[in-house]
């Protein structure tokens, strides 16, 4: 179905007191979150499940100057892979785009919204989440709190005897660690769906005899290869990540993100995260918010850690960040599609002459950083598809087409 049609509005899920049966998505249903229905279920996860919230504390938000650019709609550029342009209008539908925001200098030149979407809701930033993680754990490396090149074992012990035990902060923060877990959500055998159950918050079934939080799930982890050789993409290293930065700080994701970026960068909404059976937040994945808040992220990370006058990253996280990571061990995961790209502190950097870095996540969540452009691009979307490999084509080259737009 192209977005167009199933738009979840048009679908009616969940319209009615009460819904139609044929209407009704629970989170216990087994495809609550399959397409077409994920277009609704992306914008609704704390109707669904329990999940914590990050204070965006009780000042006023930053305001965002808007400037709108009615050019932007028609810049053209061409898909990977095609010898056909394509509009940025066009883009959106092609990759089920919810909603986009684009920051030039600061200013809104840009914003629309669609789907399950408006610019007072919140949606599911899936792991995108994991790069907000990555970057409360490299503030926690600058300041000293955190020794990245310790191991793992000796912050939280009952990591020892995992794959992680023996793992530096490093290597988690840079997923080069060597760990026994497949993330293929094609897979229905895959270690992922294992990490799932372990994760949800519902009561589990009488006969069932697995891990039933993440953090006993992290716990069961066996290596396998060597710890910093390669990148492997692996959402368990981010909640590995949580656990080791709830440990040296005392506080969850949640609380620190709150304390540390949200209820200072003059957000204009509340957060959330989505936890497990236990109350942990969902480091790797579990953020939800508002569109103009994750560009607020942004334009955090495109002015070195300063926004809405004041200092909340030190500038030598987003300098670590941003000088990426080790490229031959990116170029063993074997993304055709980012060549030349590296990853570092979980954000992923497109080493590109502009030297613009970014936050992904399945479905097509983005946040698009372009230093020489001064822009920043935020997106949620709900694409058929998980992987990005499936809207890369369509995104990637689009964002580098307006970037060279904005630059004129």
């Amino acid at each position: 179905m192209s977005a167009e049609a199933s738009d979840p509005g048009k679908l009616g899920w969940m319209v009615g007191a009460p819904p139609p049966p044929d209407k009704i998505i629970r989170f216990s249903d087994p495809d609550y979150f399959s397409f077409p229905k994920l277009r609704w279920t992306a914008c609704h996860f704390r109707q669904l499940m329990p999940t914590v919230g990050v204070s965006r504390g009780i000042g006023a938000p930053m305001p965002l100057e808007r400037k709108l650019d009615p050019t932007i709609d028609a810049v053209t550029f061409i898909p990977l892979g095609s010898d056909k342009p394509m509009s940025w209008e066009e883009s959106l539908a092609a990759n089920y785009t919810d909603g986009i925001v684009v920051l030039h200098n600061g200013v809104v030149v840009y914003e629309r919204y669609s789907g399950c979407l408006n610019d007072t809701g919140q949606h599911g930033a899936m792991s995108v989440t994991k790069s907000l993680t990555g970057l409360l754990g490299e503030m926690l490396v600058a300041e000293g709190t955190l020794d990245a090149n310790a191991k793992v074992a000796t912050i939280v012990p009952e990591l020892a005897k995992s794959a992680f035990g023996d793992a530096t902060a490093r290597q988690v923060l840079d997923m080069t660690t060597g760990l026994r877990y497949s993330e293929d959500y094609a897979d229905p055998d895959a270690d992922v769906w294992i990490y799932s159950a372990a994760g949800n918050p519902l009561p589990k079934p009488a006969d069932y005899s697995g891990p039933r939080t993440y953090f006993e799930y992290l716990q069961t982890v066996r290596k396998e290869g060597e710890h910093g050789s390669a990148f492997g993409y692996k959402t368990i290293n981010t909640d590995a990540l949580g656990w080791i930065i709830a440990r040296v700080t005392g506080k969850s994701v949640a609380d620190l993100l709150s304390e540390r970026i949200w209820s200072k960068m003059g957000a204009e909404q509340d957060g959330y995260y989505t936890v497990d059976s236990i109350g942990t937040p969902f480091a790797g994945g579990g953020l939800n918010a508002g569109l103009r808040d994750m560009a607020r992220i942004g334009l955090l990370l495109l002015d070195d850690g300063v926004i809405n006058g004041q200092r909340l990253v030190p500038e030598a996280a987003i300098a670590d960040i941003r000088a990426g990571g080790d490229k031959a061990a990116f170029a063993k995961a074997g993304y055709s599609l980012l060549k030349g790209w590296s990853y570092r502190g979980m954000w992923w950097i497109s080493n590109n002459e502009h030297g613009a870095f970014m936050a992904r996540g399945v479905h097509g969540q983005a946040i698009y950083i372009d230093p020489a452009a001064h822009m920043v691009i935020a997106r949620f979307a709900s694409n058929p598809v998980a992987g990005n490999a499936a809207n890369d084509p369509t995104s990637l080259p689009a964002y580098e087409a307006l970037a060279r737009h904005l630059m004129k």
